[in-house]
């Protein structure tokens, strides 16, 4: 599968990388608690960011015009979003086109787990294999008069390629735990040594405290130490965007 960006000129100074696993909060959490859960780090990565060229404040009136979100650009820049549909919303205008292979949408979000203050970023998806259209990256602010400030460097886009149709294709179900009786079996198995687990780190000097956590996923384990399938990952992996001789 190919991702393709093509840039308008000189590219506004936007810069694409692969998104990182590693957060600022989660560096500075106690104890970096939260790269215990590989399911956010490999989604932290999930993709490629695109960062922010210059730094700039905003601030949102509360009203529904266009004119109720002021902008203040860094002194001798020009701030690459501006607002376009009013509702307190700060549209990011990029001179970037994608194309993706054909029935490959692109998902466009902002950065996966990284909250930001007064303001949300807003999700679409493009069908990125057939038209000549660039796109917007929009955030809404979820709070009147209070500032917000994007950093230059700072990822404000998010977006990874995903297969038209396939939401489509998924037939989906519930259905008791007992239809499936291995399965409940060592789902059991696992609540139950869960349980101690979770008391004996309240036991010092226990094994539970010295492990600190229970790595069976992170391991790519069941309970019983049976490995999961050849292709569990403890990290994405995407790879960087080469550039062509003009």
């Amino acid at each position: 599968m190919e991702l393709t960006c093509y840039v308008e000129g000189d590219g506004g100074g936007f810069e694409i990388r692969p998104a990182p696993s590693r957060r600022a909060w989660m560096d500075t959490a106690q104890g970096r608690n939260p790269y215990r859960c590989l399911p956010l780090v490999v989604a932290n990565g999930y993709g490629w960011e695109i960062l922010c060229p210059v730094g700039f404040s905003a601030i949102w009136n509360g009203g529904p015009h266009r004119d109720g979100l002021v902008i203040m650009e860094d002194p001798g820049t020009s701030p690459p979003a501006h607002s376009h549909f009013g509702e307190g919303i700060l549209t990011f205008k990029m001179p970037l086109v994608f194309r993706t292979d054909p029935e490959t949408d692109l998902f466009v979000q902002g950065p996966i787990n990284c909250p930001k203050d007064a303001i949300a970023p807003l999700t679409g998806l493009v069908e990125s294999d057939w038209g000549p259209f660039n796109f917007t990256m929009n955030w809404k602010f979820t709070r009147a008069r209070t500032a917000i400030r994007f950093r230059a460097g700072e990822p404000f886009c998010h977006i990874f390629p995903v297969a038209r149709g396939v939401l489509e294709q998924i037939v989906p179900r519930m259905a008791p735990l007992s239809e499936a009786p291995d399965l409940e079996q060592s789902h059991r198995e696992w609540s139950a040594a869960r349980k101690q687990f979770n008391h004996d780190l309240k036991v010092e000097g226990s094994e539970a405290r010295k492990a600190g956590w229970q790595k069976h996923y992170q391991r790519g384990t069941d309970f019983h130490g049976n490995p999961g399938p050849d292709s569990h990952r403890t990290r994405s992996n995407a790879r960087r965007f080469t550039k062509s001789s003009p």
